[in-house]
């Protein structure tokens, strides 16, 4: 596996930061960034599933969103996604079909990942684009934020006796 540069770790930690800062307590904590070639950040968003109602408002859908508004251009060629977790299967093909050049991810996503843990989206070679895949990117501090809030809400389903 490729080796994550010092801009891939800077960028998680930034990541992360968005992550712990989650406006809304019902939403999983996972960031995402679409940065440039330089590592300007373009565009940045958190989970807002619960927030919106919306299914499709995944951290890395709403900041692939944000950075082609910004861009003027759907196509994100040049840039790299960073999310603390791990793509699930509509994320990866949202960042495939947008063209990014690399996905930096932080912690593995064994339930639905697929970015190399249950399927390879991003380098299907039946697909015309295969994308760079760096993974496990401060792994431990981003499943560490995902596995407590997992354990807050279990806490509170317990307290409220819906277990």
């Amino acid at each position: 596996m490729i080796q994550p540069s010092d801009r891939d770790t800077a960028a998680m930690q930034m990541a992360l930061s968005l992550a712990r800062e989650m406006p809304n307590p019902d939403d999983i904590p996972i960031a995402a960034l679409v940065v440039d070639q330089q590592g300007a950040v373009l565009a940045s968003a958190v989970n807002e599933r619960e927030a919106t109602g919306d299914p499709t408002a995944h951290a890395e859908v709403l900041a692939l969103r944000a950075a082609a508004r910004a861009r003027g251009n759907w196509r994100l060629a040049d840039t790299t996604l960073i999310v603390t977790m791990e793509p699930c299967p509509m994320c990866a093909g949202a960042a495939q079909l947008a063209r990014v050049s690399a996905v930096v991810f932080g912690a593995w996503n064994d339930d639905y990942g697929a970015a190399g843990s249950m399927w390879d989206v991003l380098r299907d070679g039946r697909l015309p684009v295969q994308t760079e895949v760096i993974g496990g990117v401060l792994a431990e501090e981003c499943g560490e934020l995902v596995r407590e809030f997992f354990r807050r809400q279990r806490g509170a389903k317990a307290a409220r006796g819906d277990l």
